[in-house]
This record gives structure tokens, sequence and C-alpha cells, in this order.
């Protein structure tokens, strides 16, 4: 967001938990006229359900972004303190662009506004590490990204969010990101959101062993302008998320694989605070085989990968994690060639045209999720993860 009206990332796209343990927090019906009824990626989701659960109580995610703003009523006592990568004012707990804001409340909104008024994160146990970054151009924006991800690999947090990113691969980005791997840690990219135009393959997403994340509606259909290809692993809400945010109304309703990237974290986030013994590939795993998988015969596509992440299920039935070592999403490195030729039998229209984020459209009607019960089959090895970034906030009245 360059205003609190209008958002577009510019570098834009845990053996169980005592209950006694878990956040303490008032799970409201949805009742009309609130917030909370707005959210319907929470109730897509089995939200209040799942909280009964796990609220990923005990997990960080570090959210590499514009800052959080740690002031926003329901973000208050989530976001820690820390670091500011850029040379513009402000630590890392100030947002002057909103996005990462936007990012962190979707994730650990607790709803601490109000009953009318607060928004929930779909993880509200969880704790958000703002990691600010920002640059002028690509090479210094991935320069201070890879900064950012090494830090958040030397600390606490267990889930890595980037909802951002930008045409071309860094070498030293790609290091941070093998490095974060490395040290265990889930790192989650949005895919993009240029897929109705030039439908550019973007990093950091598309590096290996990041979990690219896709778009869809509530109706369950790929967003028409998610990016697509074999980058995508997983889908989540991106289209008409309602979120808390900086704007004069404190709340907003956005649309973006951004937002996307944000809920699979946060799902991650809920598996692992009730499996905190698992490793990331673990939790990974589970993620894919519990995913709500396409409506072909197909156990993935290129538009929403191997599905919904489904945590619901997860946290009911969550399989055989498998073995703790062997990433289940590795993924190839795109080719040269893969960062503008066609993907899945579609042409992109000319690079140069903006992404922009198309409010409510939705994709091929053929391109559906099986949002409810039921998983698909495990998975050995997957794909890989790309990513763009470009979302739109409007305040809700």
């Amino acid at each position: 967001m360059r205003s609190a009206r209008a958002a577009r990332g510019a570098w834009a796209g845990t053996t169980t938990v005592v209950l006694a343990a878990l956040l303490a927090i008032s799970a409201p019906s949805a009742h009309a006229g609130t917030v909370r009824s707005r959210q319907w990626q929470l109730d897509a989701m089995h939200a209040e359900e799942m909280w009964e659960t796990s609220t990923g109580a005990g997990v960080t995610v570090a959210v590499i972004d514009s800052g959080v703003d740690a002031d926003l009523p329901d973000l208050r006592g989530q976001v820690l303190d820390g670091k500011n990568f850029t040379d513009e004012p402000g630590d890392a707990r100030t947002d002057a662009d909103g996005h990462g804001t936007g990012m962190a409340a979707l994730i650990a909104g607790t709803g601490k506004a109000g009953s009318d008024t607060g928004a929930f994160g779909l993880a509200p146990g969880a704790k958000i590490l703002p990691l600010r970054v920002g640059g002028k151009n690509f090479q210094q924006g991935a320069r201070i990204t890879a900064e950012a991800i090494r830090y958040a690999a030397d600390s606490d947090a267990k889930i890595i969010n980037i909802s951002r990113g930008s045409p071309g691969r860094n070498e030293e980005e790609e290091k941070a990101v093998a490095y974060a791997l490395g040290k265990g840690k889930m790192v989650f990219a949005s895919v993009g959101n240029s897929g109705d135009k030039s439908n550019m393959v973007e990093y950091p997403a598309a590096y290996p062993g990041v979990i690219g994340v896709a778009a869809y509606d509530e109706e369950g259909s790929s967003a028409k302008w998610s990016q697509y290809g074999p980058q995508v692993d997983l889908a989540a809400p991106g289209v008409g998320v309602v979120a808390a945010c900086t704007g004069r109304t404190g709340v907003c309703r956005s649309n973006g694989t951004s937002d996307a990237s944000a809920l699979a974290s946060a799902s991650a986030a809920l598996i692992w605070s009730v499996h905190p013994t698992w490793t990331a590939n673990q939790v990974a795993r589970v993620l894919v085989n519990t995913a709500g998988g396409t409506t072909s015969s197909a156990k993935r596509d290129d538009y929403v990968g191997y599905g919904a992440v489904r945590p619901r299920i997860a946290l009911k039935d969550p399989g055989d994690p498998g073995p703790a070592d062997v990433n289940p999403l590795p993924g190839p490195k795109p080719s040269p060639a893969s960062d503008s030729d066609s993907v899945a039998g579609r042409t992109p229209k000319p690079s140069g045209t903006e992404a922009t984020d198309s409010g409510g459209d939705s994709g091929n009607p053929s391109k559906r999720i099986a949002i409810g019960a039921g998983a698909v089959a495990a998975v050995g090895v997957a794909v890989a993860a790309p990513i763009l970034i470009a979302r739109r906030r409007r305040p809700l009245p």
C-alpha cells in the first residue's frame, strides 16, 4: 500500500499444546454487521472450530515486508521488535506503506479492536517478527530481502512469509533462501497477480524449496489474475479478503496472492503449534496431503497447485507426516525460458503491462478447488514456487 486507501507492493509479490496455554480469545459468532461477519476467509477455513484446538500459540512468523504497525488495535501485543533493513526512518514496528501490517493482521489479528470492529487473523495466538525491507530497484531490494531472510533464519521464527516479489533471479537472495531452509524454516511466498497479463515468473517464490501460494475466491475458483505455472504449490483465499489495516476505518477489503501467502503461513502456524516436534518438511507434507485438491483428475494443476490449504483437516487427522529430513516440495529451478514463455498452454500477454488486482473476479470455472472434507493422496516430490506481488486494499465503510 502506498496509502491507507490503496496498496500495491511496489516490490510487489508446532505433541500437543495444553489447552490452557492457548491464547484466550473470544471467538464471536459472525453476527451480521460486524467486521468478523465479513471475513469469509475465516468461515471457509472453519477458523473458530480450529481455535478450539490451536491458535498458533508458541509459533513466530517472520513477516518480511514494509514493516508492521504494532499500535494497530488488533495487533497490540502480537508484534515483536524485529529489524528495519532500510535506510528509511522508524523501526520495524512502523509501516508507512501498510502492506506488511495487512499481512500480519491476516496471520495474527486478535479482534481486540472490539466485538463489532475487531478483525481476526487465522492464527491469533501466533507472534509476528517484523522485518522491514524495501529498495529503489530490483538488485537493491533483493539484497535487502536476502539480509532479512538470513536474519529470520537465525531467529526463533519457524515460518517466513514473503508477500512480495519481482521478476529476475538474484544469487544472493537465492542463497539466503537455501540458508533459511537449511535452518529448518518454512518459507512461503505469493506467486503474483499478473496471471491475466504477463504471468512473468517472480522471485523469491520461484526459488527451490519456497512454497508458492496462489489465490482463490469465495466460490472456490482460482482468481483470474493469480499467476499460474509449475511454481504454484498451494492456494488460499485471496479475493475480497477482509482484515485489519492502517486505513482510516481500520479494516480493509483486499485482493491478492499476498493475502493467500499470509493465510497459508498462518495455516502452518496452527499445525506447528500442536506438533512442535515436527520439522518444516513434515508440516509442509501434511499441508499438501490434506489440501483440497482440484476438481480435475490430476493431483495438482498449475493454477492452484495441490489445492486449498485446509489446516482444519490437518489438525483433525494429519496422517503420516513422513520423514523429517525430506522436503516434499523442493521444486525445480525455473529455466530462463520459463521466466517469459507461456505456461500450461496459456500464452501470456506481452510483458510491461501493469499487474493489478481484479476485485472479485474469478478464474476459469473449471479451475475449482475442493474446499470441503477429504484429502488428496500423499505426495512424494512436487514442484516449485514463484511470485510477483501487487495488491489493493480498500477501506470498508
